[in-house]
């Protein structure tokens, strides 16, 4: 019998979407980092036996009925959930889960807290976070957390380690499972480098980027946010600009240069990836990403999130405060070890399947046999990277403008359709509820002449007998 489970992810790795859709409509979650993570649950819980369905970030408590009789498993791979811009989503999920009767696994939550967080200050939400925590141990056995510093948080607001909690790392690591196989590179002037980066990154971080693309010119740059998926492909839109050293429009030689790629699927961009020689910066995904490829990749932590992770994958990087104004890539490309996560794999991994196992999910590696998902991608035409817009030839920028004015009119259009239908339905219902008041005060008017010709029959009994 196929078991289905509904899983937290905005597509599915075999959705492929147009550009167009994907700028409109939000399937990344904001980042598209969390495609990689997705990826990598879809890839190993998808057997023969096991169909996942996404639930495009939806929740609501009314769904649960719906949810119960359709789904065996409510997936929710999560990223640094913790955080006080995610409180809404915690509670909205605490509400589903209390009606939910399925399994609810949590695969990966992580806290967002400063590079040094001070766990016994507490934090905001950490009553909207026990109270999620709760929930979900009400309907699985343990929760998968992303590192040590989410296990100590979890731990100071009472719950137990190695019961309620335990450290799996990123998911993500384990796409394509025990092995990492980073090829040996040697990094010349001319070699190809992947840099990705974050507008929140400190400014020294910030300027060893911009010095890198110009000690190493042939490169490309990944973003990941959203808005920045909209600067790509339209080019008017920009981010708040709080620094000069990171690109916040299309301005920016990163964009003049046709350097910038942006993903919108997760098996494209692992596949991007597999051909720098070297990929480095302040993104989590955007390195792990080049290290599930196959690719050295350096990191640059600059939060709590990112250095627990960095701990437990034995990540290569560097921390953002040893970075000065005279640190160059080339300077530290002959320090690190590219084969660091190697070392730590195999342990970290069997721990990942434990924890799978512990909550009753099967998963691929029991299996003698290509991994499904693989095989259905294999026979798939997926979308390439985009390509800033101020780069492109006259004839694609009109196709990329029409697609997106059409893609964008066909929307209002089934907005304006569903409103329409509100309103009739509107309509219907005044109209039913007109109806019922007219068939109330009906009631109402044959229930006083009952009620009158009631009382003056029984008048006429208490005459009679009054007159006898």
């Amino acid at each position: 019998m196929v078991k289905k489970y509904l899983m937290r992810s905005g597509i599915a790795p075999t959705d492929v979407k147009t550009a167009e859709d994907m700028v409109i409509n939000t399937r990344i979650g904001g980042n598209v980092g969390n495609l990689i993570y997705a990826f990598s649950v879809y890839r190993n819980l998808t057997t023969d036996d096991v169909e996942i369905t996404p639930d495009n970030y939806r929740i609501n408590e009314n769904d649960a009925e719906k949810i119960n009789k359709t789904y065996d498993a409510y997936i929710i791979p999560l990223a640094d959930a913790f955080r006080e811009p995610f409180v809404k989503e915690l509670k909205g999920y605490t509400k589903l889960f209390k009606k939910l009767k399925i399994p609810i696994i949590v695969i990966g939550v992580g806290l967002k807290a400063p590079f040094e967080p001070n766990l016994k200050e507490g934090f905001p939400f950490d009553k909207e976070v026990k109270e999620f925590v709760k929930a979900v141990l009400e309907h699985s056995t343990t929760i998968g957390v992303r590192g040590q510093i989410t296990a100590d948080y979890l731990t100071s607001l009472g719950f137990k380690e190695g019961k309620d909690h335990i450290v799996i790392g990123c998911p993500s690591m384990y796409s394509f499972g025990p092995d990492l196989n980073i090829r040996d590179t040697t990094i010349t002037k001319d070699s190809l480098i992947a840099l990705n980066g974050s507008k929140l990154s400190p400014d020294n971080v910030l300027k060893f980027m911009e010095r890198s693309s110009v000690e190493y010119p042939n490169y490309y740059f990944i973003p990941q946010w959203q808005k920045e998926l909209k600067i790509t492909y339209l080019g008017n839109e920009k981010l708040k600009k709080d620094t000069e050293h990171y690109p916040v429009n299309i301005t920016h030689k990163f964009y003049k240069e046709d350097r910038v790629r942006f993903p919108i699927n997760a098996k494209s961009w692992i596949d991007f990836l597999k051909k720098p020689d070297l990929a480095v910066g302040s993104r989590l995904h955007g390195n792990i990403t080049a290290t599930i490829a196959g690719t050295p990749s350096l990191l640059i932590p600059k939060d709590a999130r990112m250095r627990e992770l960095t701990d437990y994958h034995n990540l290569t990087h560097v921390w953002a405060n040893k970075i000065t104004d005279d640190t160059t890539l080339s300077s530290l490309i002959e320090k690190v070890d590219f084969h660091a996560p190697e070392k730590v794999q195999k342990e970290n991994f069997e721990r990942f399947l434990q924890f799978l196992e512990l909550n009753e999910l099967d998963h691929i590696y029991r299996y003698d046999k290509p991994a499904p998902l693989d095989t259905v991608l294999e026979e798939m035409k997926l979308p390439e990277l985009i390509r800033p817009i101020n780069r492109l030839e006259i004839n694609e920028l009109a196709d990329r403008l029409q697609g997106y004015e059409k893609r964008r009119a066909d929307g209002l259009k089934r907005v304006k359709d569903k409103n329409k239908q509100y309103e009739t339905n509107e309509r219907k219902d005044k109209k039913k509820i007109k109806d019922l008041e007219k068939q109330n005060e009906d009631l109402k008017n044959a229930l006083n002449k009952e009620e009158s010709s009631f009382m003056h029959k029984v008048g006429n009994v208490f005459r009679k007998i009054d007159i006898k």
